[in-house]
């Protein structure tokens, strides 16, 4: 048989080979003819020696075509002086262009195969292993049976496990059912076809091709219907023994691992990702959102493969034994005190703890008796029914007395609690909760509803207990109440340590995906100390907490705390009265409230009624936490506030506490400088700036130079372990400093002054790269809004990088009903006080931000909608 692989799309020639390898198992006493792609003789030709091999083993039905792009830009990076690697890459007997023959292959079959392939080959150690589909398994296979070779191992959507009575995905069962094996999978190319139109976008017709040219007749296309009929569905199969010898070895692995996933794969979902994160806790995890079953055709895959080889492969080395398994967060300090510690102190003490809002003026106390109680008891039930340490466990409940126990008895077993609130919206929850991949949900009726109609895993749990047919339809196997009224003693397992992880937040998603943001608990109690540090919280203080990242810790804090009538995921929702009547109920001296409930609580305030004001009256801190803030909307917070010393706190979900500043400290507008001051770093936080380069990159040495435009970094102990199974993002946000530890890049873009405080001007993907240099859009901006008919303005950037020019689109006041470019008054004046010269000026009713941040408005969007309009596009809404 001849090389039949030349001339293909994206696969020169050059790289196709055949060799004839003796056959093992059942195809002892015979030789198979392979087709190979290896890279060997062009990096001989370029005069660069491999540091190692990547053996790369395809699926069903794909072959070794599929790995095009990592054979060409492993040759290219080498040629460029970047580390070599050699790439080959085999179409396993029956696919692609090697022998097809009589023998029915089963995974034991497939595996010696390929070892027969490798020794014949005289493939010598450092060895990766690469697959993908069931070519995952088998290079593991491989893996596992050459520890002497091995030095690392990278996977794209696969499994080694199929859990117990979980039917396999519904288009394997379909493939494989009686009648359609044959005619789907060999006598039709209906199989071949399905699979290859799950790439996203679609592949190009001659790639698709490409694909399909090995396959062309029925006798062709015999192995992809043996491989399909290999699938070990139940125990009774020939090759389920094999798969769960493998299975249990793959946990035994001990070298660097990647995972690089595509989770709209309607067959190896993220319940096998989870499954091999499990076994593999050490490995780095990246889910390509959007891609899916062809994940290497769908995400940059082959350069994420590279960075990842020359990362923790340096020159083809194995790492030393301890550097192999990674932790989440660095050593912490073994006093430190876990969040849950409060409780135990206060456990015969019946004040209050927490002040519940009802609505109509009525509250449900809970007191420390009664939350360490039920902390302790739901611990226990949740440890019976099997919750372990490292389990996820996501809470589908709204903020309050419910909620707060079951964090703290997750907290306490050492389960990992997922917070995704339902601010997301139901697709970004939906995707929230199964990028996690939780063994277990905890929910209210409404939550549980969108879980079982949107396929969400995990063992479903109700905070009410339910009637036994909405039980049955919601999936609910328990309920809080039957955890709580078990009667036994309770019976919890040792606490878990202060680098175990303990939470997954997600971010809001206002400037991308929501991600989830890994906590350990030491983290988590380092945030306590410096929130109880640095505004003075103590057993005496009451708490009033309008921002949901901080509605749970005031058990934590030893305070009283009270979450006012509102909808959490909803900021705007949040009244004044709603504010007094939690004050009051709770004695609070403390109030907690976001920019966007801000905004409501003072648009409201003249409903206030005497009793109301009196109540507020004994505020005596008020923060604004979640974005910054104007000096203009905290002076009308503090009208309705009139004791209290209102503090703007910046922070992210990755660290939210980064630094303060109070109204009476605020710069005036007379100030020098351009943005929104946000104070000086607390609790140990270390900022510092990466200046920005003429494309508007972050790529400046870090310094505290005052005046200089550029990223803020930050460090601080309270600072989040990792992104969550996204490798990459948390690659690009981190920035290592030798000596100097773990930086968090914030993609906010801002500058120091003399005194050490920070202003934010905005988000480095806004920056606008002028001819002139950078320009950050918040100072413009606040320029503009001086206007006098101007209420809000956004400055964005249009044409290309490097020549961008400055467009102003504002809202007017009065409002506008129509989008429109500003008349030659409005215009004029809109320039006139810029400091960057503006080439429109466009009104809009309403510019587009995020539902959940008001304050923070859609400037990617509306540069895209001043691009297309200023191009000729019909003026529409942006």
């Amino acid at each position: 048989m001849g090389v039949r692989a030349a001339g293909l799309p994206g696969l020169p020639a050059r790289y196709s080979h055949r060799i004839d390898v003796p056959g093992r198992l059942a195809d002892e006493g015979t030789t198979r003819n392979w087709h190979y792609l290896d890279t060997a003789e062009a990096l001989a030709e370029a005069g660069v020696e491999p540091v190692g091999t990547v053996l790369a083993v395809h699926g069903n039905p794909t072959w070794s075509y599929l790995w095009r792009s990592l054979v060409t830009q492993s040759v290219e990076q080498a040629r460029e002086g970047g580390t070599a690697w050699r790439v080959v890459a085999v179409d396993q007997i029956e696919m692609g262009w090697s022998e097809r023959t009589e023998l029915t292959r089963t995974l034991e079959q497939r595996i010696a195969d390929l070892a027969a392939f490798t020794e014949t080959l005289g493939l010598t150690g450092p060895v990766v292993t690469l697959g993908h589909d069931w070519g995952g398994v088998i290079s593991l296979g491989w893996a596992t049976e050459h520890p002497d070779l091995l030095i690392g191992s990278m996977l794209l959507n696969t499994a080694v496990h199929h859990p117990d009575g979980t039917p396999i995905p519904a288009p394997l069962r379909l493939a494989g059912a009686r009648g359609m094996l044959g005619a789907g999978s060999v006598q039709t190319t209906a199989f071949l076809d399905t699979t290859l139109a799950l790439a996203a976008p679609p592949l190009a017709g001659d790639v698709r091709d490409a694909y399909r040219s090995p396959y062309s007749a029925p006798a062709r296309r015999r192995g992809i219907g043996a491989f399909v009929a290999d699938i070990p569905a139940t125990p009774e199969h020939v090759s389920f023994p094999r798969l769960e010898r493998l299975a249990a070895d793959v946990a035994e692995l001990r070298v660097p691992a990647l995972m690089l996933w595509g989770p709209r794969d309607p067959i190896f979902s993220d319940r096998y990702l989870d499954d091999l994160a499990d076994r593999l806790p050490h490995a780095q995890v990246h889910r390509f959102a959007g891609a899916g079953h062809l994940v290497i055709e769908d995400a940059p895959v082959a350069e994420s493969l590279l960075s990842w080889l020359d990362e923790h492969l340096p020159q083809g080395q194995a790492p030393t034994a301890e550097a192999t398994v990674t932790a989440d967060a660095p050593a912490a300090d073994t006093a430190f005190e876990p969040l849950w510690r409060r409780l135990d102190e206060r456990r015969s003490d019946d004040a209050d703890a927490i002040v519940e809002q009802r609505g109509a003026g009525s509250a449900r106390r809970v007191s420390w008796r009664q939350l360490d109680d039920r902390v302790t008891r739901l611990a226990a039930g949740l440890h019976r029914i099997g919750v372990r340490r490292g389990d996820r466990v996501s809470l589908l409940v709204t903020p309050g007395a419910t909620l707060t126990a079951v964090i703290y008895a997750c907290l306490r077993i050492g389960a990992v609690v997922v917070v995704a609130d339902a601010g997301l919206g139901v697709r970004g929850l939906s995707q929230a909760v199964r990028g996690a991949w939780p063994a277990y949900v905890i929910g209210e009726t409404k939550g549980l509803a969108a879980a079982r109609a949107l396929g969400w895993p995990g063992v479903k749990i109700s905070a009410a207990r339910l009637p036994g047919a909405t039980a049955a339809a919601l999936g609910v196997s328990h309920s809080l109440k039957d955890l709580l009224d078990d009667g036994a003693a309770p019976a919890l397992p040792s606490e878990p340590g202060p680098d175990d992880l303990a939470a997954i937040l997600y971010t809001s998603g206002s400037t991308g995906p929501a991600k989830g943001v890994r906590y350990s608990h030491a983290q988590l109690s380092s945030l306590r100390d410096v929130l109880s540090a640095h505004f003075g919280i103590t057993a005496e203080s009451g708490l009033v907490t309008g921002f949901a990242p901080f509605a749970l810790l005031g058990p934590a804090l030893g305070a009283r705390s009270s979450t006012p009538e509102m909808d959490i995921s909803a900021p705007r929702t949040l009244t004044a009265r709603a504010v007094a009547a939690a004050v009051a109920e709770a004695e609070a001296d403390i109030v907690f409230l976001s920019p966007a409930a801000i905004l409501n609580v003072v648009a409201t305030a003249g409903e206030l009624d005497d009793a109301d004001r009196r109540a507020l009256q004994g505020v005596r801190t008020v923060l604004s936490t979640g974005a910054p803030v104007s000096r203009q909307l905290l002076t009308a917070l503090v009208e309705v506030l009139p004791n209290a010393s209102a503090h703007a706190v910046y922070g992210m979900t990755e660290c939210l506490l980064v630094s303060d500043i109070t109204l009476d400290t605020m710069p005036g507008d007379d100030s020098e400088h351009t943005g929104v001051c946000v104070g000086t770093p607390i609790g140990g936080v270390d900022v510092r700036i990466s200046p920005l380069d003429a494309a508007g990159r972050a790529t400046g040495e870090l310094t505290q130079d005052p005046d200089r435009l550029g990223e803020v970094i930050i460090s601080a102990a309270h600072l989040k372990s990792q992104y969550d199974r996204l490798w990459l993002t948390d690659r690009a946000a981190v920035r290592d400093v030798a000596e100097d530890g773990r930086w968090h890049r914030t993609g906010d873009v801002g500058h120091l002054d003399a005194d050490g405080r920070l202003w934010i001007e905005g988000r480095l993907p806004h920056v606008i790269t002028t001819q002139d240099g950078p320009v950050a859009p918040v100072g413009p901006e606040q320029a503009i809004e001086t206007v006098p008919l101007v209420r809000r303005a956004a400055v964005v950037g249009v044409g290309p990088d490097g020549l961008r020019q400055c467009v102003a689109i504002v809202e007017t006041t009065p409002g506008s009903k129509r989008v429109r470019l500003a008349d030659a008054a409005l215009a004029a004046e809109v320039r006139a006080a810029s400091p960057q010269p503006l080439v429109a000026v466009f009104v809009v009713p309403e510019l587009p931000t995020d539902i959940r941040h008001n304050s923070k408005i859609d400037r990617t969007r509306l540069s895209e909608w001043a691009d297309r309009v200023l191009a000729g596009e019909r003026l529409s809404a942006p």
